[in-house]
């Protein structure tokens, strides 16, 4: 099934933009145990009583790490992979304008939505939304671009 979609997208799309294609759909699926992480954790910080803001920072940092190392192992596994940590570090640096989208979008509707206010996670998916797509063209355009 795998090898009959990836060659409709590769005839429609050409070989170029179907693997663009099918790095942005694993993209969104590190994405997604991303949230799960960002919002479990966020979930964690806010019972020990680290309260909407730290705790999303923490939680942030904890779902960079995991989207990173996913990304990584599986997403843009045929780039060719730097030191670790370097990298781990760049994608960090080089995602905050993803985090500025996320976070922006987080603090907004916190500051804006009651709904947001009394579930925060609601605000995490939302942010993690906004975020994706610059997320995505920095990680694979900056952090894991050696052997494109």
């Amino acid at each position: 099934m795998r090898d009959l979609v990836l060659g409709v997208a590769e005839q429609r799309l050409g070989p170029a933009r179907a693997r663009l294609l099918a790095e942005f759909i694993r993209f969104g699926m590190v994405g997604t145990v991303g949230f799960l992480v960002d919002a479990g954790v966020l979930l964690a910080m806010l019972r020990l009583g680290l309260g909407p803001w730290v705790g999303r920072i923490i939680s942030y940092i904890c779902a960079a790490t995991a989207t990173y190392t996913l990304n990584r192992l599986w997403t843009f596994r045929a780039a060719q992979q730097g030191a670790s940590w370097r990298q781990w570090g760049l994608f960090l640096l080089l995602n905050l304008s993803g985090f500025a989208f996320n976070y922006g979008t987080y603090a907004l509707l916190l500051l804006t939505v009651p709904l947001v206010l009394a579930q925060p996670v609601l605000g995490v998916a939302a942010g993690a939304l906004a975020g994706m797509f610059a997320n995505f063209f920095v990680s694979r355009r900056f952090v894991f671009r050696a052997g494109r």
